[in-house]
């Protein structure tokens, strides 16, 4: 047997022709022009049954799922999955393509290779592919999306053709965020040269729509000419939060955010309760100006009554929650659902929670079930998602038919709104809104607004419905603000104790030569509307604390910005020593008949306290953030310096935050 295989090999052997060094040289060559010619006819797609690109991406995993089951394979497949995503996915094809602006017709459009040669030169009014410029600009997107996966094959076939020239680099993440409306919208569609698409035809995401309710700086009234202030009181916090918010971001706040009486009402001050019948009684302190020598300051506080809360009725909750798509942050829904978790362990078990949602539809998605059931109503928040447009008009017409249901007598039903303010269905005018929660005051359902988010937040429609809605407006920016509002101060967001509250002074222009009221500037009320119980006004709650500051010249001061005037003969009259007269009004809840509080402003009235001098460095800080006329050569140095001194016991951390806030501003402000 072994004599047979040696013969066998032996043959074999001889039989084998010996290289050929020549032949094998010229085989090599034919081997790679043959591949060269086959890599070209690659051009064309293979053809496949599955026609659309997502079936032939399915396709090609399933394959090769059943191909790899090793564990490497699985690894290998995983990964090709995933590029397989991203070129599909929207921000993949921007990554591979260069961006595209379409043009309108009669325009040149010049195409070329990715050496940068021109292959061809056409009207813009001629066709891209397979579809014509006026198509597409119709309806851009179906054209790009064909031509997209047309190109697909092709991209993967010769990656080289993925990498465009420099010329033709798409704009980073932070240039499309940063586009405004009105600019074009870059569509990535191969080998064309950057064409404009019209702004009406696509639109860029707005990185910044937000809106606030301010005016202008409250200018200096001349007291012979203007001697009467009337105003409406303001509990609301917004402003101070959304200029936390800015500054803790590393940025100024908008001029247009910063509403000084917002900020000075932010903090709790331990003013003198009532000793009267009155649920509370003004403090007036007059003080030297810390900004301006030669003027001085009429600090007025009052400090609302803290009932017992034993004693409270019954309350009905109704949470009408934002879901649309802009609520999607994490500081807006998700802080949002953290923070009514924190405010349910504040209701008693008679108190009754529904909720009502609105993204594109309104729907109610709790019926209302008695705070005692806490479990049930966090699973209704849990299971709330951000996505649609904002149905704000349907959301609050369904929330107040959700609390009419509620009410009963003796009890406080109040809706509760949680938005970043962004209404763009239905009503979304500040005035259209402002007059349907009006009519809807009067049934005795109350409306606060809780504000979430930054880039589209709409403080104008927030502020706009919470002052109408006899209701307060808060931003809650942390979990801890959230705290604050909802929890540590929730008898007074809650349980009103005056209603329609105003203030109205009139100084006397034999001690007065001018005046100013800082802050307020939304608040303005014209001089007859302090006696007309018809005219609605701010609302104090439970514990609520009010400040407001005037800045007053006396006659002869070297500080008087007025020049006499010629004609100006005007006899000076009024009581020597009296600075000017207060007065007050207000409804008890339910009433519909004011109540007067009157006083006369002295000379040296009052005590200055550490809790006046903290509000008063608080004013300067906010006037220092507006960019204010009239703080002369006071400085961010001088609001700290006040603010510290003055800072007092502070238990719960606010005032230490603020002297951090004007630290920071000081440094931004460089």
């Amino acid at each position: 047997m072994s004599d047979d295989f040696d013969d066998l090999k032996a043959a074999m052997t001889a039989a084998t022709p010996e290289p050929d060094a020549a032949k094998k040289a010229a085989n090599l060559v034919l081997a790679e022009e043959n591949f060269a010619r086959l890599q070209e006819s690659m051009i064309e797609r293979r053809p496949m049954f599955e026609r659309g690109l997502m079936a032939r991406l399915g396709h090609g995993v399933k394959t090769m799922l059943n191909v790899m089951t090793t564990r490497v394979g699985l690894t290998l497949t995983t990964g090709l999955v995933a590029v397989g995503l991203v070129l599909v996915l929207p921000v993949g094809k921007g990554l591979l393509r260069p961006p595209v602006e379409l043009v309108a017709p009669g325009t040149a459009v010049v195409s070329v290779d990715k050496d940068g040669a021109v292959v061809e030169e056409r009207d813009a009014g001629s066709t891209l592919g397979n579809e014509s410029i006026a198509d597409a600009l119709e309806d851009p997107a179906p054209v790009v999306q064909r031509q997209a996966e047309a190109q697909l094959a092709d991209d993967l076939a010769a990656p080289e053709a993925m990498v465009a020239e420099e010329s033709f680099a798409a704009p980073s993440p932070a240039q499309s965020l940063g586009r405004s409306r009105g600019e074009s919208e870059l569509l990535m569609v191969p080998d064309a040269k950057r064409l404009v698409v019209p702004s009406d035809v696509i639109v860029a995401p707005e990185s910044d729509t937000e809106a606030f309710a301010n005016a202008e700086e409250s200018s200096l009234k001349v007291t012979l000419e203007e001697p009467v202030s009337t105003f409406s009181i303001d509990v609301d916090t917004a402003s101070y939060s959304v200029v936390r918010s800015s500054l803790t971001r590393g940025m100024l706040p908008p001029r247009e955010a910063v509403r000084v009486e917002e900020m000075m009402n932010y903090f709790p001050y331990d003013y003198p309760e009532s000793t009267g019948p009155d649920p509370f009684e003004p403090t007036i302190t007059v003080m030297p100006s810390p900004w301006n020598a030669g003027t001085n300051l009429v600090h007025i506080g009052i400090q609302g009554d803290l009932p017992l809360v034993e004693d409270r009725p019954p309350l009905n909750l109704v949470f009408l929650i934002d879901t649309s798509g802009s609520m999607q942050d994490a500081n807006k829904l998700p802080l949002l659902q953290q923070s009514f978790r924190l405010m349910l362990a504040e209701l008693r078990p008679e108190d009754e929670v529904s909720i009502v949602t609105y993204a594109g539809s309104a729907g109610q998605v709790l019926e209302p079930t008695p705070a005692a059931e806490r479990t049930k109503i966090i699973d209704a928040l849990s299971r709330l998602s951000a996505g649609g447009s904002t149905a704000g008009q349907a959301g609050l017409q369904q929330a107040y038919q959700a609390a009419e249901g509620m009410a009963e007598d003796g009890e406080i039903t109040r809706v509760i709104l949680a938005t970043d303010g962004d209404f763009n269905v239905g009503i979304s005018d500040p005035e259209l809104l402002k007059d349907f929660v009006a009519e809807k005051r009067e049934s005795g359902t109350y409306l606060s607004v809780l504000g979430f988010g930054r880039g589209n937040l709409d403080d104008a429609t927030m502020q706009a419905l919470a002052q109408n809605g006899n209701g307060t407006a808060a931003y809650i920016d942390t979990l801890a603000e959230a705290r604050k509002v909802l929890v540590d101060q929730l008898s007074g967001a809650l349980f009103p104790i005056a209603n329609d509250v105003k203030i109205q002074v009139e100084f006397n222009p034999a001690e007065i030569a001018e005046y100013r009221l800082v802050g307020y500037e939304t608040r303005a009320l014209r001089r007859e509307d302090f006696n007309n119980d018809r005219v609605d006004a701010g609302e104090i709650g439970a514990g609520h604390t009010v400040t407001a500051i005037y800045e007053v010249t006396p006659v002869g001061s070297d500080s008087v910005r007025s020049g006499p005037l010629r004609y100006g003969g005007a006899e000076v009259v009024g009581e020597r020593g009296e600075l000017g007269f207060f007065k007050m009004r207000y409804k008890m809840p339910g009433e519909d008949v004011s109540q007067l509080i009157e006083e006369a402003i002295l000379r040296d009235q009052g005590r200055v306290s550490a809790d006046a001098e903290f509000s008063v460095a608080i004013a300067g800080f906010g006037q220092l953030l507006r960019g204010s006329d009239y703080l002369g050569a006071w400085s961010w140095g001088d609001a700290i310096d006040l603010a510290t001194r003055a800072r007092g016991e502070d238990v719960f951390g606010y005032r230490a935050e603020a002297v951090t806030l004007m630290r920071l501003a000081e440094s931004l402000s460089k």
